[in-house]
This record gives C-alpha cells, sequence and structure tokens, in this order.
C-alpha cells in the first residue's frame, strides 16, 4: 500500500520530438518549475441513447483529448527553455511524475508521458516585488501510463526571475531604436496558438488525432503605467505603432513588434494614486 502522494513528491519535465508524437529514446529531460500541474485526459465518450430505456445504450471510446495545464516560475538559468517552443512550435514529450522517497532512486513511481504536445497559449506576467512566472497550456496526442522514469537523465534549473531584473523598452514598430519605458508597474503578455487537433478515419488508433497544427495566432498583453505622461493616449488618438520589448531576466527578451494599443484607461479612485493600464495587440514576435 502506497500512502496518497503530495505535491513535494511530483516533478515535471520535458524533451523535444523529433518525430511527432514519439518520445525519443533514453531522452535528456529538461525540469520545469511548475506551482501545481494539472494532467488531464477526457476520452470524448460517445453516449448512445435509444427509445425503451431512460437510461444509455451504450457507451464507446470517442477521441481522445489530451490537456495538461502548467503554471510555473520563469528560472534564473533558463528562463525561456520551456516557454520558447510557444514561438517554435516543436512537439514535446511532457512527463508528469509523481513519486516516493529520493528522486534519485524512488521506491514507487507514477509516470504520466504525455506525447505530441504543442503549446496552445502562454502568458508571462511581472509584477513589482515578485518574480515572473508563466502559466503554459498545451495539447497532446496521447498519454502513456507507466511505473518508471522513461528518462536517462534528468536536469532541473534553479532560482527565479524577480522583477527587478526586468526591463520593457519601447520604439520603432519593426524594432528598432528601443529606450527604456519606466512607468511601468506590472506587465503581462499573450501568444494564443489557437491549435486545431485534425483525425482522420483509419485503421489504427483511429481514437487519437493524426496532426496537431496552428492556426491564426494572438499576440496581446497588458501593461499597467504609474501615470505620469498622456503619451498613451496620444498614441491611440495618433493610431502610432510601435514595439514592446519584455526582460525576461539575463539575456533573454519577448520582442513584440507592430504593436498598437487596444485599449487605454485611467480608473481614478478616491484615497488611491492613479495608474494607466493599457492593453496591446501586436503582428510579431520573437522570443531570444
Amino acid at each position: 500500500m502506497v500512502d496518497t502522494y503530495g505535491a513535494h513528491e511530483c516533478r515535471v519535465y520535458f524533451v523535444q520530438e523529433s518525430v511527432y508524437g514519439e518520445t525519443p529514446t533514453n531522452p535528456s529531460m529538461v525540469g520545469v518549475n511548475t506551482e501545481g500541474v494539472e494532467p488531464s485526459l477526457d476520452p470524448g465518450l460517445i453516449k448512445i441513447r435509444g427509445v425503451g430505456s431512460r437510461d444509455l445504450q451504450s457507451i464507446t471510446k470517442g477521441l481522445r483529448r489530451v490537456h495538461l495545464k502548467i503554471p510555473s516560475v520563469l528560472t534564473s538559468e533558463s528562463p525561456i527553455a520551456f516557454i520558447q517552443h510557444a514561438q517554435t512550435l516543436n512537439s514535446l514529450s511532457i512527463e508528469v511524475l509523481y513519486y516516493k522517497g529520493l528522486f534519485s532512486s524512488p521506491t514507487d513511481v507514477i509516470s504520466f508521458l504525455y506525447k505530441g504536445c504543442r503549446i496552445n497559449k502562454l502568458e508571462v506576467e511581472c509584477s513589482v516585488e515578485d518574480v515572473m512566472r508563466a502559466s503554459v497550456e498545451c495539447i497532446g496526442q496521447n498519454v502513456a501510463v507507466g511505473t518508471n522514469k522513461i528518462g536517462f537523465s534528468y536536469g532541473d534549473y534553479g532560482g527565479a526571475v524577480p522583477y527587478s531584473e526586468s526591463y520593457i523598452k519601447r520604439e520603432a514598430g519593426d524594432g528598432s531604436g528601443l529606450t527604456d519605458l519606466e512607468r511601468v508597474t506590472d506587465w503581462k503578455f499573450t501568444i494564443e496558438n489557437n491549435l486545431k487537433p485534425v483525425t482522420v478515419i483509419k485503421t489504427t488508433n483511429a481514437h487519437l488525432i493524426k496532426y496537431l497544427l496552428a492556426r491564426h495566432r494572438n499576440l496581446s498583453g497588458e501593461l499597467t503605467f504609474e501615470f505620469e505622461s498622456k503619451q498613451e493616449f496620444e498614441d491611440v488618438i495618433n493610431d502610432a505603432e510601435f514595439s514592446l520589448k519584455f526582460g525576461l531576466g539575463a539575456t533573454y527578451s519577448a520582442l513584440f513588434k507592430y504593436c498598437k494599443w487596444e485599449e487605454v484607461s485611467t480608473p481614478t479612485k478616491i484615497e488611491d494614486l492613479v495608474s494607466l493600464k493599457a492593453k496591446f495587440v501586436a503582428r510579431d514576435i520573437w522570443i531570444s
């Protein structure tokens, strides 16, 4: 009998696939510093009814839906190791491990291996007096359940990226001539890939998707400013185009190009300072 697993007995790792839906042999797994992973599996049951009964006549297997939510803290050693795949759209094998004892030599293991995963939605945010955080939603092709670790090796990145190691730069729409923007207290950006699971009628594994393809991409975000300038209102009036570069720690960044403010507002409340909230949309991004 094994005791219930706790969050302290869970780890998440990933490896890039060279063939969609196939985990490399003896892979070197890279850790994700997650704050509360949520693996899920939906068999897509087809429920059949008929006359003569109030209850279901049959329940049959449908299209398997594989989803994984991973809220995480960006590590100071390699903050973009995982989130960069929202841009590259490389397919990943992601292993969620529950274990007892020492991780190097556990006594019991439950392994959920999510294959054929791509990042459908990524949100990264940073606030004063906090560390940088990311929320990742993945769609996969299949899940393999096991009682052993699948990796040849497991590596973990340490640390976190505090707000003091971030920055925001702004300038021309093409990303040239960037200058510091030093009025921001909070920022967040979102990449939505709008992935489309494609399935076909086939003789084997018809319950699994065949492809996971990207459709239109949405690039957006929001900045909160200390209200010291009318520039953002002027930008809206003048229909100005600009770029925004977010520092992600060390030498890493996310550059949004050809941006426009979608909405700006200055909520003004008694007994509080005035802030300016500005939502933006962009036409291009580069994480590096």
